[in-house]
């Protein structure tokens, strides 16, 4: 369990306010040119050493991807931060916005500088209005105490931050789709390569890092990559905010360390579930788009990228939906495949089209009208889907739905031979 000396998060839930002189008591902006000045060597050699992958649901290395970005372009080089959080279940990013603007606006500086950006980009979902407003008033403070802005912090380097507030499309929480929305197009993936660290915003050098992934930064350099490095297991490494919902006895956010079990999470910190851990049915671990797992699995599944891709499933933004013995799964994984459906850009036939055939087929069987058939029928598209889109919404789409048959295919046979039997 991690102690308090240990969260990067101190006012995770609010307790105190968030403006300039709150972050600044609780540690934010402290020597934050001495960090700059030891050099862009210098930080992205600690992000590597701390093992740190990306908290936006990918998991890519984040001093490998800030590597990736030309030391030399005659371009302008750009850091976008992706706060679209839009993923069923997810809800870490928002609190960090709310309650600890500082830590983002502060780790968007010195990410900046280590990937030579003079300017950054926030893109926010529309939906989180009030989350919008806190964060441009952190932004104003920090203009006005010249931490941002020309010569930030005295460090001689100069920085900007623009806000952008999206219009509440899903698929802009993917990079490339993301950039498109910035640049005031339609919000539909791009073809990769090329990829944004050699053609990103304004066809520039960008990165694009998850709110989370870049809050983290300012903690991780005072304290060291190693120390970092010291929590959980070997790439999979840190400390880790996971977004706890369902049927447990106390909903929460909670920042914990990479790979403590699941059920040692969801009893600590959640209150355990509704009726207690034996009424557990199943859960999803990673926000909507991974597959879920049974309770047999949750028994001793450890909350990390390779604990959980071990047992097919991932810790994508590490959103764990909790489902008792309540849940109609067929009736959950329904709603989940009709919100793909409606929130697909329509770019790439199998998911444009594949999205709504999955939604009616879960509906059919829901509804007790399919038959065994269907189900491997339903199976095949889903493979017909997976993989073969621009982004991974396809993926995304499918994945929830081979969790269900792969692990509750005999209970869901059973249930409609007797509504035709009936």
């Amino acid at each position: 369990m991690l102690k308090e000396k240990d969260k990067i998060f101190t006012n995770l839930f609010g307790d105190e306010p968030f403006h300039l002189k709150n972050a600044q008591a609780r540690g934010d902006w402290d020597n934050t040119k001495e960090l700059i000045k030891k050099g862009r060597e210098w930080i992205i050699d600690e992000m590597k050493k701390s093992e740190l992958r990306g908290r936006g649901g990918a998991g890519f290395p984040t001093g490998l991807k800030w590597s990736f970005m030309p030391k030399d372009s005659k371009l302008t080089n750009y850091l976008v931060v992706n706060a679209d959080e839009s993923e069923p279940g997810t809800c870490k990013d928002r609190d960090m916005i709310r309650n600890e603007p500082h830590k983002l606006i502060e780790g968007c500086l010195l990410a900046s500088f280590a990937m030579n950006a003079h300017t950054c980009y926030i893109y926010i979902r529309g939906e989180y209005f009030n989350e919008a407003v806190v964060l441009q008033k952190a932004i104003d403070e920090a203009y006005d105490a010249g931490l941002i802005g020309k010569n930030a912090a005295k460090s001689g380097w100069d920085f900007d931050i623009f806000l952008h507030r999206g219009a509440g499309a899903y698929i802009c929480g993917e990079e490339t789709a993301l950039l498109e929305s910035l640049e005031g197009k339609k919000g539909q993936p791009r073809l990769k390569p090329p990829f944004p660290a050699n053609k990103g915003l304004y066809g520039s050098p960008t990165t694009v890092n998850n709110v989370e992934t870049i809050a983290v930064v300012p903690t991780i350099l005072r304290r060291g990559g190693e120390w970092f490095s010291s929590f959980g297991r070997p790439k999979n490494t840190g400390t880790k905010v996971f977004c706890i919902s369902g049927h447990v006895n106390n909903p929460c956010n909670i920042e914990e360390e990479m790979s403590i079990p699941l059920r040692e999470l969801v009893e600590k910190h959640a209150g355990g579930v509704t009726g207690g851990w034996d009424n557990l049915k199943a859960v999803i671990p990673g926000g909507s788009s991974v597959p879920l797992i049974p309770k047999s699995t949750c028994d001793t599944v450890l909350m990390d990228f390779d604990s959980l891709s071990a047992v097919k499933s991932g810790l994508g933004t590490a959103a764990v939906i909790v489902m008792d013995k309540s849940t109609d799964l067929v009736k959950a994984i329904s709603k989940l495949s009709h919100f793909y459906k409606h929130e697909s850009c329509g770019q790439c036939t199998p998911c444009r089209e594949g999205t709504g055939w999955m939604w009616r087929m879960m509906e059919k069987i829901g509804n007790g009208h399919a038959s065994s058939n269907d189900i491997d029928k339903l199976l095949d598209v889903t493979k017909q889907i997976e993989g073969h889109t621009i982004c991974a919404l396809g993926d995304a789409a499918a994945w929830p739905i081979q969790g269900l048959f792969r692990h509750f295919r005999d209970e869901i046979e059973e249930q409609l031979k007797k509504t035709k039997a009936a």
